[in-house]
């Protein structure tokens, strides 16, 4: 992060640390008042997590007389650490890449209420295009609630106006981020107020900064933005500020940096009839080493071609022999339902014999039946009569 305006406090508010301290002053204290950019480090913990934080601090920025070009030192710095990560994305191997590229500025605008300087604007549009930037307003306890909101929107207005792009917040399907990412945009640039001084407050204590009037608290959102800051830094935007670096700013510094190598190979062919190739691997061209990756690509896929072939056809085989065992199945269990029907067929056909057969016997005992009934219905007529 790039921090200007001397806010030291700030980083010992955001991150819980002694950064900067009496023993180890700031940036501002420990060197004359010239456009320097110097590096810090701290590693904190939270949860289990460790996570490695680097301070770049620009003490001195904006205080010369003449503030011509007082942004090219930290332009240069944005463009070694893209540098750095270019070079060790060119080398053979890439496993360890320390990615030192500076992935978000916390620009600091004065509690003027009276607008952007000429300078901040200029610098920022110097900046926009390698460095996520987040304007925050310092000193957020000097304004009354009513100046800061004018301001915030003047400042927005002139940003606009200006054309220069801050950092975009992503919007998402899930709705309570898309609340949170609002309620940032709503909110910006942001005010924030520094400090890690203990002050009881109704029996409460919190951090903040004593006034005769009263306490500023540094994490009560109706004070100032802190809190929407630091959960924005650390928690809910840290992943999205680096692939934002990743994947728009480092890749047009790399696609700029690429182009301009090629347009030096081909003036450098035209003169010596060949381009310049570095025997050692560590030392090859960017060029050399675009064309051995490529090499490599496409080894690598063909033979991601003829595994994918020899895959295809084992499953094919695979298919076929699962088809050829469900049709046997299916034959088998075809056959023995025939073999069901038929012995069921036999059967009924027996019980339906052996009902004819009852049925004959029994209609022919019904006749003999009659016939005796008969006779012996005339005999009695006969002795009757």
């Amino acid at each position: 992060m790039f921090l200007w305006l001397g806010k030291s406090t700030l980083i010992n508010s955001l991150f819980l640390t002694d950064l900067y301290s009496g023993e180890y002053p700031g940036p501002s204290h420990r060197i004359k008042k010239t456009v320097q950019v110097e590096q810090s480090k701290v590693l904190m913990k939270e949860g289990g997590v460790q996570l490695l934080l680097t301070i770049v601090d620009t003490p001195g920025f904006g205080d010369a007389v003449d503030n011509s070009n007082c942004w090219q030192p930290v332009i240069d710095h944005i463009d070694s650490k893209f540098e750095d990560y270019l070079n060790s994305e060119s080398r053979v191997n890439r496993r360890q890449m320390p990615d030192s590229r500076v992935h978000c500025c916390l620009y600091f605008i004065a509690p003027s209420g009276h607008g952007l300087k000429p300078l901040d604007i200029e610098f920022m549009k110097r900046l926009h295009e390698k460095v996520n930037v987040i304007p925050l307003i310092a000193k957020a306890d000097t304004l009354t609630p009513e100046e800061c909101q004018q301001f915030k929107k003047q400042i927005m207005k002139e940003i606009l106006e200006h054309k220069i792009k801050i950092y975009e917040f992503p919007e998402t399907d899930d709705e309570e981020e898309n609340k949170i990412v609002k309620k940032i945009k709503d909110r910006l640039p942001l005010a924030v107020v520094g400090s890690n001084t203990i002050i009881e407050v109704n029996g409460k204590k919190v951090r903040g900064r004593q006034y005769p009037w009263g306490v500023a608290e540094v994490e009560n959102g109706d004070h100032c933005d802190f809190t929407l800051l630091r959960n924005m830094l650390i928690r809910t935007h840290m992943q999205d500020l680096k692939d934002v670096t990743n994947n728009v700013h480092y890749e047009n510094y790399r696609s700029r940096k690429l182009a301009a190598v090629t347009c030096n190979g081909i003036d450098n062919n035209k003169t010596k009839g060949q381009l310049t190739k570095v025997d050692t691997v560590e030392g090859m061209s960017p060029l050399a080493q675009m064309e051995e990756e490529r090499r490599e690509h496409v080894t690598k896929m063909k033979k991601m071609e003829m595994e994918m072939e020899q895959v295809f056809e084992m499953k094919v085989k695979e298919k076929i022999q699962k088809l050829k065992d469900s049709e046997a199945e299916l034959q088998r269990r075809h056959e023995q339902m025939k073999k069901n029907l038929e012995a069921q067929h036999k059967e009924l056909e027996e019980r339906r014999r052996q009902f004819e057969d009852d049925r004959s016997t029994w209609e022919t005992q019904q006749r003999i039946l009659e016939q005796q009934k008969m006779y012996v219905n005339r005999r009695i007529y006969e002795l009757f009569n």
